[in-house]
């Protein structure tokens, strides 16, 4: 339950298909290790990337073990400014996929955090008897 090969296959992909090569920087950003396209700057102009949806930055959290448990990748097109983040929890075994703003990134342990704490509120006994009270139940 990690995303060690979506994100082999990711990277290797757009290496092979799209000559676009993810590079990892040397400061993380919010916690989370980020890896930029081509080192941010499209090859053909010498610009940084501004319109090409292929070239998003790529943003990965791993565990103690080494497993990547959070894959965000968010693109920074003129029109587009969003992150697709997904993450895995073990305690429910379950992927989670959410999009936003990449204005909300620097809360990306927080929703990760209230998404889980929404979840556990809807746990059961074995017998289908809730087990605390439900958040976001209108």
């Amino acid at each position: 339950m990690n995303f060690n090969f979506t994100v082999q296959d990711d990277f290797r992909v757009s290496k092979e298909v799209t000559n676009i090569d993810y590079i990892q920087q040397e400061k993380p950003l919010y916690g989370l290790t980020v890896y930029k396209a081509n080192n941010g700057i499209d090859p053909e102009t010498g610009e940084p990337w501004k319109s090409d949806t292929l070239a998003r930055d790529r943003m990965i959290k791993k565990d103690q073990a080494g497993n990547i448990k959070t894959y965000i990748q968010c693109e920074f097109t003129q029109h587009k400014n969003f992150c697709s983040h997904m993450f895995y929890n073990d305690d429910w075994h379950i992927r989670v996929s959410i999009s936003y703003n990449r204005t909300y990134l620097p809360q990306w342990q927080e929703m990760e955090s209230n998404i889980i704490k929404i979840l556990d509120s809807w746990r059961v006994s074995p017998e289908g008897k809730l087990l605390g009270k439900q958040i976001g139940k209108a």
